[in-house]
């Protein structure tokens, strides 16, 4: 497996939070290198390993979707009003390149006032005050779009120096590749107990594939891949990691600690590094919803660090990438055995 170019495919596939099929597909046919037990159901891209009805039932998960837009209205004058799907930084929008995903993807620009016109230069743009420019008048844009059409930045993956890598919907294309490699390490080797992998959507408005995957799949022990803050200038280090030091293993109210600490000790058994993230309530993951699932699940949270998220510029380093993939692998081939 060629982590590197596993994460760049899958972060440049479109997949907005509930419209992840071009996304989920891919993700799917890269599962398909390690079961024929696999498929796509209610959105969520699920596959199976191990003995079906062995204990424990470990389920592995990572988000498949990203944030992006909505198109809510066209003006008169041919231009695209929007509305943000999940967590949307207003203050980056303007000027920015993005892409309307319709049959047919089309090229567009979020307006800006030009520097010299613009009054106050400190304001922050509001939601509805951002329009998109894709060059056509109203009646050419209502021939090739559609109301409720995703839209995404329109911005692909590129390595910068080192293992870095830049691009948008590494938030949590990364957390899947990782899961991916994980299964490559342990692809010849004895699973005792019963594994299920899942690429969940809609994470990104509230967790809500999770939600249903965990009720379906009843697990006795979930772990959530995601991302989490890594240190850039003029941020907190106790909110954030270190990029290049390797996995973020959570602690906090809401996961079982006791699992906590079996992957803190695992990681320093086999010298893998590590960091602690600490967090005082839920989580932000699918983790959260993982521990409330039905009669509740042991969940804890596997974090790699990613600098500016959110963003079209996202950064992660391929090392806390393949250090996560490694401490998942050490998990299922020795708890399950």
């Amino acid at each position: 497996m060629d982590l590197e170019k596993s994460i760049m495919s899958l972060a440049d596939a479109r997949g907005v939070s509930g419209d992840e099929t071009n996304a989920a597909e891919l993700a799917l046919s890269m599962l398909k290198d390690y079961t024929d037990d696999c498929f796509i159901k209610n959105g969520n891209v699920i596959g199976h390993f191990g003995c079906k009805g062995a204990k424990p039932h470990i389920l592995i998960d990572a988000h498949i979707d990203q944030i992006g837009f909505t198109v809510t209205h066209i003006t008169d004058d041919g231009f695209l009003k929007i509305s943000g799907c999940g967590g949307i930084d207003r203050r980056l929008l303007l000027a920015q390149p993005v892409t309307v995903l319709d049959k047919k993807p089309l090229d567009g620009v979020i307006c800006a006032i030009p520097p010299h016109l613009e009054t106050d230069e400190s304001k922050v743009p509001e939601m509805e005050d951002i329009c998109v420019d894709v060059g056509l008048t109203k009646v050419s844009a209502e021939e090739f779009i559609s109301l409720g059409d995703k839209i995404v930045f329109a911005s692909h993956c590129a390595k910068l120096q080192g293992d870095r890598i830049t691009g948008a919907a590494l938030d949590d294309r990364c957390g899947v590749a990782s899961i991916l490699r994980a299964l490559e390490l342990v692809k010849n080797k004895p699973l005792h107990g019963e594994i299920t992998v899942m690429f969940s959507t809609q994470e990104e408005v509230g967790e809500r594939g999770a939600k249903i995957g965990a009720f379906d799949i009843e697990p006795d022990i979930a772990i959530a891949v995601d991302v989490s803050f890594a240190l850039t200038s003029g941020d907190s280090e106790v909110k954030c990691g270190a990029m290049g030091r390797g996995c973020m293993i959570g602690f906090s109210p809401v996961l079982d600690r006791e699992l906590s600490q079996t992957f803190k000790a695992m990681a320093e058994n086999r010298g893998l590094p590590y960091q602690i993230e600490v967090m005082s309530g839920t989580t932000g993951t699918n983790a959260d919803r993982f521990s409330v699932n039905k009669h509740g699940v042991k969940a804890v949270t596997l974090s790699i660090p990613l600098k500016y998220m959110h963003t079209p510029v996202e950064v992660i380093s391929l090392s806390d990438v393949e250090n996560t993939a490694q401490l998942i692998a050490a998990y299922i081939t020795e708890v399950s055995a």
